[in-house]
């Protein structure tokens, strides 16, 4: 009888733990989420080669001397050399554009500050990417293209220095409310491209000029430990994403810090009547995750837009707020085809002003010479387990013309509500509510 039990014991152990094994984290969709999601670990900076320390090849420690060439020549000289690690020592050092290797990285050790040039003519003209277009613009500060295992790491901070261009912005849309982005001529802080197995890691990037972070056309991206910041006063810092992630597959977001004047992480993709027709330039974001971070102000803590087709397994969980503006944005544009499908934010908690957003997005609306309104969708979105005060729960326009809103589902949501409480369960077809209170009332 000892025996028998023993065994029922060893069986019952063994299938507990088997179950425990086998337990695998699941995509909105119901797709097993692969284990490089599960495995976030250090970069080793002593693994990726020879070190590079910048002021023993020749930059000096000055940080009112530009020397975007020399500190190239240190990033070239270790391409030629076989690859190696760019090292930013202690102290501030000033540039202009600069491009990464096949095979170079960068650390930035702390106290050790990498501070862009506050003139746009430092920064080079090149073809790249920018809100959903493939056209000439500047360079970023920070360029990785075709860099496959490209790593930035460090406890050191990379400045964009952007107070005169945030300046410059205000004053040009003074005299032209109409005036884009792209027409006040402003570098991002870090832009990688065409890259896969890139890890940034533990640095600080604060005061980007244009978008902080923007990942275009990339498989298998962490950002790990970020500290992002941009500020909303005294001068505004424009369209300072932290994280933008444009057509990317497999991208995991972890413990990070972000407070910028503009959305935190924006999914992007394309924009315009016949942009899901260049599926070689733009196209979907598949499998983004992100975690465990803490957001301050920032328009949204996850947008789908404004350039952006087709957003699938999207997943924001365990994260707190103070003070963004939106939760989740869905911005549809009525000159673009869109499809925001596969999406789940669950364990979030602290203030926004709104917690679901959805409504036409028309800045800078374009058909070309399309005739017709493109038709876009928005289903399979779930928010779970949800603790806020905010202002507006459901901040949603039906616009039956332009959009479906398709199989939404809240679960296990506790919302105070100052402004307006109200769900219309009637703006989108297939609406679950489930454990949802509003100020205290559960919500049929």
């Amino acid at each position: 009888m000892r025996n028998v039990a023993v065994k029922s014991l060893l069986t019952l152990l063994l299938l507990v733990g088997s179950v425990s094994l086998n337990a695998k984290d699941e995509w909105p969709d119901g797709t097993e989420m692969s284990e490089w999601f599960a495995k976030t670990k250090r970069v080793d900076v002593k693994a990726l080669g020879q070190q590079y320390v910048i002021t023993d090849h020749g930059v000096k420690k000055d940080s009112t001397l530009l020397q975007t060439a020399q500190i190239q020549a240190v990033i070239d000289k270790a391409a030629a050399n076989g690859g190696g690690v760019i090292v930013i020592p202690k102290g501030t050092f000033l540039s202009g554009s600069l491009f990464f290797k096949p095979g170079t990285h960068l650390h930035v050790k702390k106290g050790g500050v990498l501070k862009g040039s506050d003139f746009i003519g430092d920064f080079e003209l090149i073809d790249t990417r920018m809100e959903g277009q493939n056209l000439k613009y500047f360079a970023a500060l920070v360029n990785a293209i075709n860099c496959d295992g490209f790593t930035l790491t460090g406890e050191g901070t990379i400045n964009g220095n952007g107070l005169r261009y945030w300046k410059q912005f205000w004053i040009r849309r003074q005299y032209n409310r109409q005036c884009t982005n792209l027409e006040e001529m402003r570098p991002r802080l870090v832009f990688i491209q065409n890259s896969d197995d890139v890890q940034l890691e533990g640095v600080r990037l604060i005061n980007s000029p244009f978008w902080t972070t923007h990942l275009y056309q990339c498989k298998r991206v962490k950002l790990t430990g970020l500290y992002i910041f941009a500020p909303a006063t005294p001068v505004k810092a424009p369209s300072s994403d932290a994280i933008d992630i444009d057509v990317c597959t497999d991208v995991h977001v972890k413990d990070c810090y972000f407070s910028v004047n503009d959305d935190a992480i924006a999914l992007k993709g394309g924009k315009g009547p016949w942009a899901h027709q260049d599926m070689v330039n733009n196209g979907p974001n598949r499998n983004i995750l992100i975690e465990d971070c803490t957001y301050g102000f920032c328009h949204s803590m996850l947008t789908c837009g404004s350039e952006s087709l087709h957003n699938h397994n999207i997943v924001l969980r365990n994260c707190e707020v103070k003070d963004a503006t939106r939760m989740l944005w869905l911005k549809m544009r009525p000159d673009t085809e869109q499809n925001y499908e596969y999406i789940t934010v669950e364990g979030i908690r602290g203030n926004v002003k709104s917690m679901l957003f959805v409504k036409p997005w028309t800045q800078f609306f374009d058909l070309k010479d399309r005739k017709d309104v493109p038709y876009s969708y928005s289903s399979n979105v779930t928010l779970r387990d949800i603790k806020l005060d905010c202002q507006v729960v459901f901040d949603v326009k039906s616009d039956i013309k332009q959009y479906s809103l398709k199989d939404f589902r809240f679960e296990d949501i506790e919302v105070n509500a100052s402004d307006r409480p109200e769900i219309r369960k009637d703006y989108v077809e297939k609406f679950t509510l489930k454990n949802v209170k509003v100020n205290g009332e559960k919500v049929k």
